[in-house]
């Protein structure tokens, strides 16, 4: 029997449908009759109106996406093995093994100088509307909440303040803004700030201006993402911001200077040029170049992000980031993606979640049973609640620090910026009006959060940042007690047997022991004893 995986020629992203719903054909995606006389409304009809547009999920700037494509193996393939027996890192006493007295800490980097409150990280976001809109949420939040976040490609190429002498940054906005949104609301030093760099960010020397006019510590380099294997591209509504990136060395299509092109965009037949950036051309010479100028430059930590491409990058990706001493990789599995990554090579480009981690957990163990140094690890791919971090960080055990999440901590902002507005306006809705009309009753970590700021500092808290941080918190309750489930009671007694594949694909992939199998050794032993 065969299985259709993908969902085609209508989906939500591209805001298309068949006329037949109920009956598609399963490999072209077409309505069983495609009947002439249709408006088109599938994506190949939008397309023979809209062409190239219909390539990206719409409308841009006021959504994430991710992809529809069903993969043969997730992570919901895998469940949780807890136990009724002893405890890791606590004392096994039901008095104190208690899930509140988990601890989520963890610390990396060469010194382990770099401490998080919760294993997680928000691994890369740029230079899109949606990361734009919603930073103070996400900046605030995450510095309070004392976890990481990642200012992603393109911000200073995209901001029309930027200041560039001789193909330099000497002077920004939007990064200056986004670094000092952190740095102001980060406590005891938890959490930090990273700048991450392209092709373009590398050219205008970004990060040398980070570390040396932001106090940036923690640099980034990019080898891509999970959503797509060329660089990040976004939609431009203004002709004069699309003549400057183009003048800044920017991909920008159609060509903004072209005369004919300029009066078709005055004269509306298409409202938007796309920016793009170029694809990086990765050698091992350059890389060590630029962990050498960036080491000079005074990077305290240097991380590597690295996404879904073929298993030999992947290799390149642990051994490069081994070889030359970095301090955090993160592997971004195929899916994801939170501006307008190309609709279909979101769906259909890439190496899935499962077995690309699986595959870094391979590569990570050749090179360590070597005695090699090992940066710490960070998994992304489609990561939302407790029960999916847990299995991230066993099946990555003991190498995967920390799982890298992007869109549902973007969404936990963007809900928590949009209570804000109605309560503002006075229109909270009925769903939202049953837990009260104020922020102090509505998010229920204010009263946690106001006793620790004092009244003044909490609220000066946008109501996106108590978003992020309440789901956050929320996150960590839940992870606490699967971990107390397990009986662990500290991030570094997570091992691989915490969690037991429910078919033999899984565990064949994962290495992960099949259901049936596991605690084999352990169960003759009781038995027999």
């Amino acid at each position: 029997m065969s299985l259709t995986l993908s969902k085609i020629n209508a989906s939500a992203a591209t805001l298309t449908k068949n006329r037949t719903e109920g009956s598609v054909v399963p490999t072209s995606g077409m309505c069983v009759t495609c009947v002439d006389g249709c408006i088109g409304m599938c994506e190949i009809g939008k397309s023979a109106y809209r062409g190239h547009e219909v390539i990206y999920p719409q409308p841009f700037g006021v959504v994430t996406t991710a992809a529809e494509k069903t993969y043969p193996i997730d992570y919901s393939h895998f469940n949780i093995m807890g136990t009724a027996v002893g405890a890791h890192g606590i004392e096994a006493d039901s008095d104190k093994a208690i899930f509140p007295a988990v601890n989520l800490e963890v610390a990396f980097g060469h010194d382990k100088g770099i401490k998080f409150h919760y294993p997680w990280i928000i691994p890369g976001i740029g230079s899109t509307n949606i990361a734009k809109n919603n930073w103070e949420g996400l900046a605030i939040g995450s510095a309070l909440a004392g976890t990481g976040l990642t200012i992603g490609e393109n911000v200073v190429g995209m901001d029309p303040e930027a200041v560039i002498k001789n193909g330099r940054v000497v002077d920004t906005a939007d990064l200056k803004r986004r670094v000092k949104l952190y740095k102001d609301h980060q406590r005891n030093g938890y959490g930090a700030i990273v700048v991450q760099a392209n092709v373009e960010d590398t050219r205008l020397a970004v990060q040398e201006y980070a570390i040396e006019k932001l106090g940036v510590e923690c640099v980034e380099l990019k080898w891509g993402q999970g959503a797509k294997d060329i660089g990040g591209e976004v939609k431009i509504r203004d002709l004069k911001k699309a003549q400057l990136l183009y003048e800044r060395g920017y991909v920008v299509l159609p060509n903004p200077t072209d005369p004919n092109v300029i009066k078709a965009f005055e004269q509306g037949a298409f409202k938007e040029f796309e920016r793009h950036s170029r694809v990086g051309m990765v050698t091992e010479e350059s890389f060590a170049k630029r962990v050498d100028e960036l080491r000079k430059a005074g990077a305290k930590y240097i991380f590597l992000k690295t996404g879904a491409y073929r298993p030999a990058d992947l290799a390149r990706a642990i051994l490069f980031a081994s070889r030359y001493k970095l301090d955090l990789l993160t592997v971004d599995g195929a899916g994801g993606g939170t501006g307008m990554s190309p609709w279909r090579m979101m769906n259909e480009w890439g190496v899935p979640p499962v077995e690309l981690h699986s595959l870094l957990c391979q590569y990570t163990k050749r090179l360590a049973d070597k005695g090699e140094h090992l940066p710490a690890l960070a998994l992304a791919g489609g990561f939302a609640f407790e029960d999916q971090i847990f299995k991230g960080l066993a099946l990555g055990a003991p190498f995967v620090k920390l799982i890298g999440m992007a869109r549902a901590p973007i969404a936990a902002a963007m809900v928590g910026k949009t209570i804000g507005r109605t309560i503002d306006e006075h229109q909270i809705p009925v769903y939202i009006e049953r837990f009260g009309s104020s922020k102090d009753e509505i998010f229920v970590t204010s009263s946690k959060l106001r006793e620790e700021l004092g009244n003044d500092e909490f609220e000066k808290i946008p109501t996106g940042a108590l978003g992020l941080y309440t789901y956050y918190e929320r996150l960590a309750q839940g992870l606490s007690q699967l971990m107390a489930g397990s009986r662990k009671f500290a991030m570094e007694y997570i091992v691989r047997d915490d969690m037991a594949a429910l078919t033999h694909e899984a565990a064949d992939i994962s290495g992960i022991q099949y259901m049936m199998d596991a605690d084999k050794a352990e169960v003759d032993k009781i038995l027999d004893s």
